[in-house]
């Protein structure tokens, strides 16, 4: 057919076309600003995070997740339908957002090359640790940025004071505003806040035990510090860590500090890589912890890393790490 006939037939269909169809398509192309040409409500929105600073003309309509704790963070939110994709699980999504992330494209078993994580034409990306965004990679922020992709890293990575519950809430209503859809956070919140209360409650008089967060290592323990979120969830579990003094949420102690320390309980952070079976193997074999009381007795409690970082887990983890080490507090009854 040549041009001239092609333009014919084109113009003859559009007369075709219903004057109310055509209205409809322009009325749609105009929802997203309410068909008046301004922003959405509560837009701009300007936040600082982790030393970058970003402005939000509307809400993400693309957004990837980077780490597990961002990737069900968004799922609480219920923000799936803004999600383009998502990567690197360390264990299995928590049930009750199981059938919302089977909706989201996967883009990688772990991270995503930077041509994957653009291939998927997001508008922003939500890391949970610094190696989200790897400059070796070309996933560095600034990067992301020039590619008109903006970014945020999940706070307790870069949080120079010690990150607890009102720094989770923070993040929860921070990345809820980005959303625009603040009442979700509020209402996450006080979901949190009952369960965390009704533990605390049920732990009332129980006596402090002294517990070693073992994560991995073999020439020095990698434990849990007194910076990071786990440190909290340990102390409203009705705990103590003993390297609640290590000045950050994560780092090196010595083997011999560990014998020092003397716990009561081990507690084990379980994720891939090495299995929860050879890291108890590890403990219970070492010559030099055989006189510790967590040892000696075969004390361990078992927390998924995925439970223990900024993340809706929180208060799951912290009842569920107060049961394995009070269970008694469970078994009378007490208030619930």
């Amino acid at each position: 057919m040549s041009r001239a006939l092609r333009t014919r037939a084109l113009l003859a269909s559009l007369l075709l076309i219903p004057a109310s169809a055509l209205a409809g398509c322009a009325s749609s192309a105009d929802d997203k600003d309410g068909g008046s040409g301004k922003a959405p409500e509560g837009f701009p929105y300007t936040v600082t995070n982790c030393g970058v600073k970003t402005t939000f003309e509307k809400p993400p309509e693309r957004a990837v997740t980077m780490n597990q704790n961002t990737t069900e963070i968004m799922l609480a939110l219920g923000l799936q339908d803004r999600m383009a994709g998502t990567a690197f699980l360390d264990d299995k999504i928590v049930p009750e957002y199981r059938k919302a992330y089977d909706k989201v494209k996967v883009l990688a078993k772990e991270y995503p090359s930077k041509e994957t994580l653009l291939g998927a034409n997001p508008d922003f990306v939500y890391g949970a640790y610094p190696s989200a965004f790897e400059k070796g990679e070309g996933r560095e922020r600034p990067a992301l940025q020039d590619s008109g992709v903006n970014t945020r890293l999940a706070t307790e990575s870069c949080a120079k004071g010690r990150v607890g519950v009102p720094q989770l809430q923070k993040e929860i209503r921070e990345v809820a505003r980005t959303f625009g859809v603040p009442e979700r956070a509020e209402k996450l919140i006080e979901k949190q806040d009952r369960q965390l209360a009704a533990t605390a409650e049920r732990l009332k008089g129980a006596e402090k035990t002294r517990v070693f967060v073992y994560d991995s290592g073999d020439n020095a323990a990698f434990t849990a510090g007194g910076k990071g979120i786990g440190n909290e969830i340990i102390e409203r579990a009705g705990a103590e860590n003993v390297f609640s003094s290590v000045d950050k949420p994560f780092g090196d102690v010595s083997w011999e500090k560990v014998v020092e320390k003397n716990p009561d309980t081990i507690v084990i952070y379980d994720y891939r890589g090495t299995s929860l079976a050879k890291k108890k193997k590890r403990l219970l074999n070492d010559p030099a912890l055989k006189d510790v009381p967590a040892i000696k007795h075969k004390r361990f409690a078992v927390m998924p890393l995925s439970s223990v970082v900024v993340g809706p887990r929180v208060p799951d983890a912290v009842d569920e790490l107060a049961r394995q080490l009070h269970p008694e507090s469970y078994e009378q009854g007490r208030a619930k």
